[in-house]
């Protein structure tokens, strides 16, 4: 009886314990909210992606307008449209890793889609209406508006081999809807207004093209930052430097880094081919040397691995354009190299 009473108080007590000090480590990040005075740069600009259709291909833009919701040129929009199943729930290049051979462009307003042995097919994004109802995310609700009986014959046949089954379906706000997903809401500066409309954590993501260099130096088959689908690329930082940025400016668009970004099996997807990995690489090897060390993020991560970081506009809106200087805010005892104007 008092071995049993002991070990329960003990693992209160661990608990407890645990408890503090996640607590602490939560206030401490939240509260540190003050805009540096100071910044140093860390590389440029060298790739904006821009995916209109959330696990559908990329459009490469050498300059892109950055809103709360995200990328945005005209009626170009990252992650507003969506492909689900007749349940309205969403479909991912996880399940359907062909999805990323779909090809998108953006004229005016209108969408067209390319992919190998169909033919184009186009789609006005402003006769949908807004006629909305919900889709889901991640078992959260979603507004949505389908666009229509050609556009899903056309993804489903090309998809499922089907004349049915999937639609397209477009966000109709301008600003985002959902709340931070339940397992992210530990990270302490995630905030509701990041979410975007689509995606699956927030409405930007940020890759170093050192991290994936020495990312290549351990696979036998190099991958390419598009294979982890980011928006921006940098390039001239220090490998895996990313993960302890926190302020961070690209030309004079301000972001902070809210999250790092976790990393699931889309990796493996070849983005040119649409298969997946026979060796499961790069994810295989990332669980080896990119798990979270702290013990308090650890708790957040689980055994998944990270990659990159997530961002959330924390000023006005403002255009990024490749070759523009990524600077990242200093702390006082730092040793400034750059300021920006």
């Amino acid at each position: 009886m008092d071995r049993t009473r002991l070990s329960y108080i003990t693992a209160l007590a661990i608990g407890t314990t645990t408890l503090v000090m996640f607590a602490w480590w939560w206030w401490r990040q939240r509260k540190n909210y003050k805009l540096p005075s100071k910044w140093r740069k860390v590389g440029e600009l060298s790739n904006i992606f821009v995916f209109p259709v959330k696990s559908l291909g990329c459009i490469r833009e050498t300059a892109i307008e950055c809103t709360q919701l995200g990328c945005k040129s005209g009626w170009l929009r990252d992650r507003t449209l969506m492909v689900i199943d007749l349940s309205g729930k969403f479909v991912t290049g996880r399940q359907i890793p062909r999805m990323v051979q779909v090809t998108p462009s953006v004229a005016g307003s209108v969408l067209t889609l390319r992919a190998p042995g169909m033919m184009t097919i186009s789609t006005d994004l402003a006769q949908i209406g807004n006629k909305s109802f919900k889709a889901s995310v991640w078992n959260q609700s979603v507004p949505a508006c389908d666009c229509g009986e050609e556009v899903a014959r056309w993804l489903s046949r090309f998809l499922l081999q089907e004349d049915t089954g999937l639609r397209l379906v477009y966000y109709p706000l301008d600003g985002p809807y959902r709340d931070v997903r339940k397992q992210n809401r530990g990270y302490p500066l995630t905030e509701n207004a990041d979410v975007g409309a689509y995606p699956d954590a927030t409405a930007y993501t940020l890759m170093n093209e050192a991290s994936i260099n020495d990312l290549n130096t351990r696979i036998e088959d190099p991958v390419t930052p598009l294979q982890f689908r980011p928006n921006f690329v940098v390039k001239g930082a220090e490998p895996l430097e990313e993960d302890s940025w926190d302020w961070i400016k690209i030309g004079g668009v301000l972001f902070r880094n809210v999250k790092p970004c976790t990393r699931c099996i889309f990796t493996t997807v070849d983005p040119d081919l649409g298969v997946k990995h026979p060796k499961v690489e790069p994810l295989k090897t990332l669980r080896k040397y990119r798990q979270m060390e702290d013990p308090i993020l650890r708790t957040l991560t689980g055994d998944v691995p990270v990659m990159g970081v997530h961002l959330g506009l924390k000023g006005p809106n403002g255009v990024v354009r490749i070759g523009d200087p990524v600077y990242v805010g200093i702390t006082e005892e730092d040793n400034p190299s750059v300021s920006p104007p």
